[in-house]
């Protein structure tokens, strides 16, 4: 079956409704750390991370001229992975990202700012044993445009919490990314058949720039 027969497939289903813009929203940053964009790392995820790390450079740079509040997350874990649980084992990659490590740091071209949050993880969801939800309500966000990394992992996690926890999430398809395409084609497609709206990241800016929160 065809990508367009699948959608049309979905649609006639009831699935892939749309939950569109809301009146307030907040801009969270996923993982997007050195350890998917220097070469060597066996986090590495080239081209799918880098380039959607640029792609973020101007989301980003909308959000804080509109006072579009800000969030970021990172991973990292005790140097013998113990606070990682069940998670590192599956995944022992992630024991690159021991807390202090340069790879657990947000990349350059996203570097946070002074008032941003920045949040440690220790797993795929943003919201699992953190305070984003509770923050985002405080601050009666009610939308959340998802970036980030990986699109199969945290993006997709984070999607399936922000909407259960009452959110529209929105998802800019050239914002997020994986190691390889398949799962990431995939995993867009499940997010917005299911979970939020996946929408180019020329929809957004106009969106953000409406707004001076």
């Amino acid at each position: 079956m065809s990508h367009a027969d699948l959608a049309a497939d979905y649609q006639a289903h009831g699935l892939a409704g749309r939950v569109g813009f809301g009146q307030r929203p907040a801009l969270l940053v996923v993982d997007f750390v050195k350890a998917y964009t220097t070469p060597g790392s066996p986090l590495y995820a080239a081209p799918g991370v880098p380039d959607a790390v640029r792609a973020s450079v101007p989301l980003l740079a909308t959000a804080r001229a509109h006072n579009i509040p800000v969030f970021y997350t990172t991973v990292s874990y005790a140097a013998d992975g113990r606070d990682g649980g069940m998670f590192v084992r599956k995944v022992p990659a992630l024991l690159q990202l021991i807390r202090d490590s340069p790879l657990t740091q947000i990349v350059d071209e996203l570097t946070p700012h002074e008032g941003e949050l920045v949040i440690e993880k220790k797993y795929a969801s943003a919201f699992f044993g953190t305070h984003l939800a509770a923050t985002l309500t405080t601050l009666r966000v009610d939308t959340l445009i998802l970036v980030g990394c990986s699109t199969s992992g945290c993006i997709r996690a984070s999607a399936v919490d922000g909407m259960q926890h009452g959110f529209r999430v929105i998802v800019p398809r050239e914002c997020v990314g994986d190691r390889a395409p398949e799962p990431h084609a995939a995993n867009l497609f499940d997010i917005d058949g299911k979970y939020g709206d996946v929408v180019s990241v020329a929809e957004v800016l106009p969106y953000l720039e409406r707004w001076n929160v």
